[in-house]
């Protein structure tokens, strides 16, 4: 018999040998949260595939370990045996995932889940990962790495926290322990077509670093400052969040590919150009 399916149970004890404990703090994730097993559940049963080493939950499942859990509307778990024991290596979700804590949310419409490795990439449409104070998503992935409390999103990847806002191709956000475990953000930092859009300007370059203590954005490569119809462009630019302050600077001696000097393009204020007495005005 290949396998045997369950309707309306909870798969615990089973699972729970699967997962032995770990003295980890409650933070996002499956593989690292709490010191208890895997449970699993669905509204539609259980099927428990013996030769292929596969639980498979389906309508609503949800797996929940410590305050983590993965939602979906699919749940593949796979198993095999390792020094005499069972335990779960991997898990498949597909449809309208949501993995969850008591403070953080990634969402995605699926995802795969390496426990070995505590990683887990989600796929699709509307891919964000919120915390209390930021929201970060993107259009190809996200990825959340349990061990190093890091958050990547892929394709025109987008951080927000407030009326905060900075774009790049990719953006890894890196986070610290908070005082109950939780995550805190501690840095974002940007590769591709960086910007950052102030009250007064908006600022691009190749690379950038956000600090969240400080609320400051270190920009690089061919950077450009924009407000209004005047730009400026660079080789660095720091940009103060808490003032609004952008300050430019080049390579010195213009090395790494920088220039030598920072250049400007200033416009004239066009009321200026009509004021009374000046060319054109017919006076």
């Amino acid at each position: 018999m290949t396998g045997m399916a369950y309707r309306g149970l909870t798969i615990v004890a089973l699972v729970a040998a699967m997962m032995p404990g770990l003295a980890f703090a409650d933070a996002l994730g499956l593989a690292q949260s709490g010191s208890g097993g895997l449970e699993v559940e669905s509204d539609n049963g259980i099927e428990w595939r013996r030769n292929e080493q596969i639980l498979i939950a389906r309508g609503n499942a949800v797996a929940t370990r410590g305050t983590s859990k993965i939602n979906a509307d699919e749940l593949r778990a796979l198993y095999r045996d390792k020094d005499g024991n069972t335990e779960i290596y991997r898990i498949e979700a597909e449809g309208s995932v949501v993995l969850s804590s008591d403070t953080d949310v990634a969402r995605g419409d699926d995802a795969v889940y390496d426990l070995e490795q505590s990683v887990v990439v989600l796929t699709g449409k509307d891919l964000s990962y919120q915390t209390p104070t930021e929201t970060l998503t993107a259009e190809d992935s996200l990825e959340y790495w349990e061990l190093d409390r890091m958050a990547v999103a892929r394709g025109n990847a987008l951080a927000m926290a407030g009326e905060r806002r900075l774009r790049g191709s990719v953006l890894t956000a890196r986070f610290e322990a908070g005082p109950n475990g939780e995550n805190e953000l501690h840095r974002i930092d940007g590769y591709g077509d960086v910007s950052i859009r102030t009250a007064t300007e908006f600022v691009v370059g190749d690379e950038g670093t956000y600090d969240a203590k400080t609320g400051i954005v270190t920009l690089t490569g061919s950077v450009k400052i924009t407000r209004g119809d005047n730009q400026l462009n660079g080789d660095r630019a720091v940009v103060d969040l808490n003032t609004g302050v952008s300050r430019l600077t080049s390579n010195a001696n213009g090395t790494s590919g920088g220039s030598s000097r920072v250049r400007g393009l200033l416009v004239p204020d066009k009321e200026e150009n009509t004021a009374p007495g000046s060319p054109g005005n017919g006076n």
